[in-house]
């Protein structure tokens, strides 16, 4: 690595909107986002998932698909 050209690699941290502190290291001294993993829907376990049965089933009664395991 050729000296002067690279900014500095130090301590940093990222804050949280809601008040979650991460140290890590970056060229940044301290970085700001507004959502983190401790409140993030996905994994605080508060996302919701769409059930997607409601789409199966519409095929199967459209083409009148029947399972061929189940007969």
């Amino acid at each position: 690595m050729k000296k002067g050209i690279h900014p500095d690699y130090q301590a940093s941290k990222i804050v949280c909107h809601c008040g979650n502190v991460i140290e890590t290291k970056s060229t940044i001294p301290e970085i700001h986002v507004e959502i983190c993993s401790s409140c993030h829907p996905f994994f605080t376990g508060k996302q919701k998932l769409l059930d997607s049965t409601g789409r199966v089933e519409r095929f199967r009664t459209k083409y009148n698909y029947q399972d061929q395991d189940k007969s």
